[in-house]
């Protein structure tokens, strides 16, 4: 009889586990007296009667289902197995790990900018994390109606609100449109604790979210580089010099036309310009570090080298004349 009776046994567990399901719910007609229950490493095992739950398992193992977990059941402690009788129970086995996804854009997003009177569209890409914190909730809410839920389905559900959040955390503070990677980190902040409140009646809370980049227009990002370059070189006539440098070495600029002719006179100017700055500053440094050098005149002399008279304060001697300086 005893053999008979346990080929009724059933083996409670997450059979098919898979990386990106968030939960699993075992159901079959009834648990059978010799049922076992495997817990894997990553998993939480709830017992659920009536829709209720009447326990929560977290440690990993190999459990018999009528010695070690009966007993510590809210509802179903006192239960006793029979040959024709079993518990019609369901167990919901929980993915306890941190979930991480990626999401992007499918279209456009049109920020309002006072710079384009049409909006700029912008595309975003990044990653978000995401795991089971309230087991009452997700039961309440999905696990209820659903026998399975994965990442995918969690995907779909952010990636449908994401643009409108997005638009938000952009807008918001008057963000620099043309340098959104600069302000990514609190764009990010506030749309995870937006994503965390949309998911806190599933029982699901965001714990992550990363922008990776914006992407612009071909026409704008151009721009956007164009004004880049500006800013590294530092002038608008520095600039030009560089330009006119790469287009000569590039070969883009020669061949011994008016426009290689052109180039060669521009830069032999700037060339010659240049000299001429760096002479007059040595110059001016030289006088100024050494102004005794600055010629005076001869010393004028005591006698004068005409007559002989004794000179006095003047210029010219008062006997004969003569200049003496």
């Amino acid at each position: 009889m005893g053999l008979f009776r346990r080929q009724f046994a059933n083996v409670v567990e997450w059979q098919e586990f898979r990386d990106d399901m968030i939960f699993y719910k075992w159901n079959n007609d009834e648990i059978k007296r010799g049922s076992r229950l495997i817990i894997r490493p990553g998993q939480d095992a709830i017992f659920l009667y009536n829709g209720k739950i009447e326990g929560v398992f977290k440690d990993d193992g190999d459990y018999d289902i009528e010695s070690q977990i009966i007993p510590f059941l809210s509802t179903l402690a006192g239960f006793k197995f029979g040959f024709n009788s079993g518990i019609r129970a369901e167990v919901l086995f929980i993915n306890t790990k941190e979930f991480i996804t990626k999401w992007g854009t499918k279209n456009p997003i049109n920020i309002p900018t006072p710079q384009l009177p049409g909006g700029m569209p912008i595309r975003a890409n990044g990653t978000f994390r995401f795991k089971v914190t309230d087991y009452v909730k997700l039961i309440d809410k999905i696990a209820g109606i659903r026998q399975t839920y994965t990442v995918e389905d969690v995907r779909l559900r952010i990636i449908s609100i994401l643009d409108q959040l997005l638009m938000k955390w952009i807008s918001k503070e008057g963000k620099d449109m043309f340098n959104l990677q600069a302000n990514s980190f609190d764009i990010a902040n506030g749309i995870r604790t937006d994503l965390d409140m949309q998911l806190f009646d599933s029982g699901l809370s965001v714990t992550g979210f990363n922008i990776m980049s914006f992407t612009y227009p071909e026409d704008i990002q151009a721009m956007i580089n164009k004004n880049a370059s500006f800013s590294m070189v530092g002038d608008l006539n520095r600039y030009q010099q560089v330009a006119m440098t790469e287009g000569i070495s590039s070969g883009k600029v020669g061949g011994g036309g008016v426009a290689s002719d052109m180039a060669g006179m521009m830069m032999g100017m700037n060339m010659a310009n240049q000299m001429m700055q760096n002479v007059n500053q040595q110059q001016t440094h030289q006088s100024n570090s050494n102004p005794s050098a600055s010629p005076q005149g001869a010393a004028k002399p005591n006698f004068c080298p005409n007559c002989g008279q004794k000179t006095a304060a003047g210029n010219f001697c008062s006997n004969c004349g003569q200049k003496l300086v």
